[in-house]
């Protein structure tokens, strides 16, 4: 007899996995409205470090805040590409890269980007730089 509760644990694990892969999507395109949308009203964006972006965001406002702030700092340069989407449960984990130029700087960084999903919308967002100081130092820095 099939697991019926581990089938559809799987089946919504692959939804919230594809529902995050889905907005990065939407991001990279330019479509953010299309990738606020995947974020519950009052989503906990946490980036870590003591650089200019470092704080706590709630909800979509300060999201796309946030968004505008590092596209601004960036002068619109900012990338992100998908190495990898695993996805157990409430749990989405993000592999990825980041990279941006400022001035006459460069920076690229592998990230881990951890997701909280319930109710098919993204409640909590925490990031794990691969080198926090560099990241801090290259947010930080005058463009």
């Amino acid at each position: 007899m099939p697991d019926t509760s581990r089938t559809i644990e799987t089946a919504a694990a692959e939804a919230n996995g594809a529902l995050i892969a889905a907005a990065y999507e939407a991001f990279s395109r330019g479509d953010v409205q299309g990738a606020i949308a995947a974020f519950a009203e009052d989503i906990l964006w946490h980036v870590p470090g003591r650089g200019p972006l470092s704080r706590d965001y709630r909800g979509h406002d300060e999201v796309l805040g946030f968004f505008g702030h590092f596209m601004q700092l960036s002068g619109g340069t900012f990338r992100l590409r998908i190495d990898e989407v695993l996805a157990k449960g409430e749990r989405v984990v993000v592999l990825c890269t980041e990279s941006a130029r400022r001035g006459g700087r460069s920076w690229s960084s592998p990230q881990v980007h951890v997701w909280t999903v319930k109710n098919g919308k993204a409640t909590v967002f925490w990031e794990y730089p691969g080198d926090q100081q560099a990241e801090d130092e290259f947010w930080a820095s005058e463009g």
